[in-house]
């Protein structure tokens, strides 16, 4: 076994070090009360998948990850009538990621509607709290055992054999609601006393240093105890302030991370009159919260017409200027409500995606951003053709806000005006990136609303 990296671990808990051991965190862990229980509805059975064709690389690489789980004993032979479709994707460091198509085995899985936690119900048990501790843990997911029986349900086919899981693999359904229910009762006694733990994310506060010891040490234990281990590289420990869950938490309070607002705060200069358009389009969807919006953006609408030059001057950039500030400040920007429905928008041009998350306001019912996204296509990504960098889009977008729309209380709403992203959550063919993107959306509770209009999200 490796010795653990402790860089940014104080010596308080050198003697824990174990639980930040990255070979112990990919052994098989052992059978719990919360283990992962595959039901399937009445009736049913997994459907035989499909199997991939690889290539030269990719069939390497699946011999590597074959032999290292049989070994770490993750996986084992099956004789299983099921087999979902094995297959790789590549990540942007260009190095392979196995992908389990369980599409068809999820669809026919009773749903485990285990609650996960509500950020505000963090807020007042905060208060007073001056130190705090974040731990990420590792390998979250393949620290779940699939209940005894239930194994033969996770078999896949490959071309150099067919085997079943003994952890809970990528791809398939209840992943959170299961994960959830783990580590609330292995730290239960600790929750909403000196602990707020979100799937694998663990936020330890106390009032002063040397009590915030005392309970990072139990935190730690706890967790070795129980086969839980700890990323020691994403671990804040000891702070005054820290980033979670989409807020910064300090002894002043919680504030919305900067980051929500960062796609809008540094959309650049529109540099044509079709990048000026993308702007107005998603300015105008807002209009409503922001008095005067016509006199304010008249400059901006001046130059969108073709019959004078474009040719950007001081006037343009101080309405531009105006326009992104009031887009960042009340009342437009909504503070996220987790039990109340999110609504995604996203656009993608030929150079950027983005996207909107908003909720309708309880005060006013109208609908109210909460966060923005935007990203520069990378060449490859150029290339894609307008359904692909719609889902590229999406995918991005509900990785970005994975920390609400994971938990949300209710279904939320993908808006878009291309039936293409409707189909791919059921189609029989796709490509392995289509397949890849599927089976992530599976994760969420999200309904795609196809209506015909232009959403307006920055690209």
């Amino acid at each position: 076994v490796d010795p653990p990296d402790l860089t940014g671990v104080p010596a308080d808990y050198y003697d824990l070090r174990s639980v930040f051991s990255k070979s112990w965190a990919t052994s098989l862990p052992p059978h719990r009360p919360h283990h992962c229980a595959i039901e399937l509805l009445p009736g049913t059975s997994p459907p035989r998948g499909h199997l991939y064709s690889l290539s030269g690389p990719e069939r390497e690489a699946m011999d590597k990850y074959i032999r290292e789980s049989l070994h770490a004993g993750l996986i084992r032979h099956s004789s299983s009538p099921a087999g979902a479709g094995f297959f790789f994707v590549q990540k942007k460091d260009g190095s392979l990621r196995p992908c389990i198509d369980y599409r068809g085995l999820n669809d026919i899985t009773v749903k485990n509607r285990y609650p996960l936690p509500l950020m505000s119900s963090a807020f007042e048990l905060l208060q007073g709290a001056r130190v705090f501790t974040k731990l990420d843990l590792r390998n979250a997911y393949h620290l779940v055992r699939i209940r005894e029986g239930d194994e033969w349900k996770t078999a896949f086919n490959t071309p150099s054999g067919h085997y079943e899981y003994l952890v809970f693999p990528f791809g398939l359904t209840n992943a959170l609601a299961v994960f959830q229910g783990l580590v609330n009762n292995v730290l239960g006694d600790m929750i909403n006393h000196f602990v707020f733990v979100y799937l694998d994310d663990v936020l330890i506060f106390s009032p002063f240093l040397q009590l915030h010891t005392q309970h990072v040490r139990q935190v730690l234990q706890r967790l070795l105890e129980n086969q839980l281990f700890v990323k020691a590289e994403q671990c804040e420990f000891h702070a005054e302030s820290v980033t979670f869950l989409g807020h910064i938490i300090s002894s002043k309070g919680i504030k919305p991370d900067p980051a929500k607002i960062e796609a809008v705060a540094k959309w650049p200069v529109p540099d044509s009159r079709k990048a000026l358009q993308h702007f107005l389009g998603f300015a105008n969807f807002y209009r409503r919260y922001i008095r005067n919006f016509g006199q304010i953006a008249a400059p901006l609408t001046a130059l969108t017409s073709t019959k004078v030059s474009f040719r950007w001057n001081q006037e343009a950039q101080v309405a531009f200027d105006t326009l992104k500030s009031h887009f960042i400040s009340a009342p437009v920007l909504l503070v996220s409500d987790p039990e109340l429905q999110y609504i995604v928008e996203f656009d993608a041009s030929d150079v950027r995606v983005g996207a909107v998350l908003s909720q309708s306001s309880p005060c006013d019912g109208k609908v109210h951003p909460c966060a923005f996204f935007s990203r520069r296509l990378s060449p490859a990504e150029r290339n894609y053709d307008i359904g692909n960098r719609e889902l590229l889009a999406v995918r991005l977008a509900l990785g970005k806000w994975r920390h609400w729309l994971e938990g949300s209380a209710l279904p939320f709403l993908v808006w878009t005006d291309h039936k293409n992203l409707e189909y791919i959550r059921s189609a029989k063919r796709l490509s392995l990136r289509q397949t890849h993107w599927a089976l992530f959306f599976g994760r969420f509770n999200l309904a795609f609303l196809v209506a015909y209009f232009g959403c307006g999200c920055q690209t």
